[in-house]
């Protein structure tokens, strides 16, 4: 992280922190197909052993795939070019600090013992690996800080995959930077089209599991891969991409982000070389929807009025503040409040949340270290209330085990008449502040700063760059540099030259 907290992730490393810590609930072308009519029949089976007749059931996947693939830069909206360059921002602001923590290191190391071709860059690292392995390592070290961006909808770090894959195959092809970011914009589409879709279906799964799809789709734009290509490397990512809820709280977390990385580059570059799956692995009767989502009927949410409105625009949400993002809403009411009422912590008696459908405090009311601190509602109002802000250096052993803030995190209670608010987001809260005199002060967040429905502003982005990357390690002329790139990454003319910048060497 910044300067004023650079021993964090060297010394408090996440093997430590994670010590001790609480489960916390939360073919190419048809023609070249060597055997077509055996490829067909194989690729139209679904899991019950029958072969659908066709139709919609059976096209949306390649309905999809055409979709996608119709699509051109020209047409996308200057927002979403933008939200595009904020991701390539932020993403890197997370990465380099976690760069530092051990479980990143750990992955890294691997991949650079097995080698391969030098296709792309590691961030902040001297070593050029194969395209898939960079933007595995990649995504890993943005995740392991958990500082990466979210979707309001359901918390997929969709931005950590379109950067590190998108970054890595732009690298390797030579693509311009208009093909990179477009092919984020589409990759991030896609994939918000199917979490829609797996929407209110099995729970307990990670959203991991959607992130992937983003990146095969990115990668597949930035191959040039034809329709039929894209649908099978949807459908390779549908089988083989898994990740499980309960790893939040562990290196799982980061292994399950490196994962969807690499295992979108690896389905894009399959389908790219001739290999096929099932005709429709989205919607198809014991397909991903069928079985991880919300039922046949979802299936229509894939496709239909795609280009009307754009996801990573509407849902997109840049991390502000460390920790947990589902609860930023409920943190910037805290800190609202705190300075409407200008007191003296020691002068609060009480601090009342709400939200929607919240019914719990969520989190240690004692986190013991890092990983439940920031995974604690208590430990996130407390400080907010306690300092009137909440920032990076929240994310330090100082301010975990301020004894004004254990104080005040014993007197955050649910609100037991909670104000007549109605939600649009689920990562809206509201916070009452009540002094020692009885004097009362609330206030209500529904969409935080940072997101979509807000508006993400530059000013936010470069506040976070300028606190984070610093733990990269990089010349600070070269980390100016790196930023006025990515304000007018449109206006790129390299994308290798721009990852050079990331390298030591430079």
């Amino acid at each position: 992280m910044g300067a004023h907290v650079k021993t964090e992730m060297n010394e408090f490393t996440r093997r430590r922190l994670l010590r001790d810590a609480i489960t916390i609930v939360g073919a190419v072308a048809a023609a070249a197909v060597p055997h077509p009519a055996f490829a067909r029949q194989r690729g139209s089976a679904d899991a019950g052993g029958t072969t659908p007749a066709g139709g919609a059931a059976a096209d949306n996947t390649l309905a999809l795939a055409r979709a996608v693939n119709r699509m051109r830069y020209e047409d996308l909206p200057s927002r979403a070019i933008e939200h595009a360059k904020m991701i390539l921002a932020s993403t890197l602001s997370s990465a380099a600090p976690g760069a530092l923590i051990e479980s990143a290191r750990i992955l890294r190391d691997l991949a650079k013992e097995r080698g391969g071709r030098p296709e792309a860059t590691v961030w902040f690292d001297a070593a050029r690996l194969p395209a898939a392995s960079a933007a595995r390592v990649n995504a890993g070290l943005s995740d392991a800080a958990a500082s990466d961006d979210s979707d309001i909808r359901n918390t997929a770090h969709y931005g950590t995959t379109l950067a590190s894959a998108g970054l890595a195959i732009a690298e390797r092809t030579g693509a311009t930077s208009k093909d990179l970011l477009g092919a984020m914009v589409i990759g991030y589409e896609a994939a918000g089209r199917i979490g829609d879709a797996r929407r209110g279906g099995r729970g307990g799964l990670h959203a991991s599991q959607l992130v992937a799809f983003g990146g095969a789709v990115a990668t597949a734009r930035l191959l040039k891969l034809t329709d039929q290509q894209m649908a099978h490397a949807l459908g390779i990512v549908a089988t083989t991409m898994g990740g499980i809820a309960i790893g939040t709280n562990s290196w799982a977390r980061e292994y399950m982000g490196a994962n969807a990385a690499g295992s979108g580059v690896d389905a894009a570059e399959a389908a790219a070389r001739g290999f096929t799956v099932n005709d429709d692995m989205l919607g198809a009767r014991g397909g991903f929807i069928d079985v991880f989502g919300g039922g046949r009927d979802a299936v229509r949410l894939l496709s239909g009025d795609l280009g009307q409105r754009w996801d990573i625009v509407e849902f997109l949400a840049i991390k502000l503040w460390p920790g947990a993002h589902p609860f930023s809403g409920t943190l910037e009411a805290a800190v609202n409040a705190a300075r409407q009422a200008n007191v003296p912590a020691d002068s609060v008696a009480k601090i009342l949340i709400a939200g929607p459908g919240r019914t719990n405090i969520g989190g240690s009311r004692r986190p013991r270290d890092l990983v439940e601190a920031i995974h604690s509602l208590p430990y996130f109002v407390a400080s907010a209330v306690a300092d009137k802000d909440f920032t990076w250096i929240h994310a330090t052993e100082g301010k975990i085990f301020d004894p004004v803030v254990a104080r005040l995190m014993g007197v955050v209670d649910l609100d037991p008449a909670p104000p007549p608010v109605s939600y649009k987001w689920s990562w809206g809260g509201s916070v009452t502040l009540v002094t020692t005199s009885d004097q009362r002060f609330t206030s209500t967040v529904d969409a935080p700063r940072g997101s979509g429905p807000r508006g993400i502003e530059w000013s936010d982005v470069d506040a976070k760059y300028h606190a984070l990357m610093p733990d990269s390690k990089l010349p600070a002329a070269r980390l100016g540099q790196i930023l006025d790139q990515i304000h007018q990454f449109d206006r790129v003319n390299s994308v290798p030259a721009f990852a050079r910048l990331l390298t030591p060497g430079g």
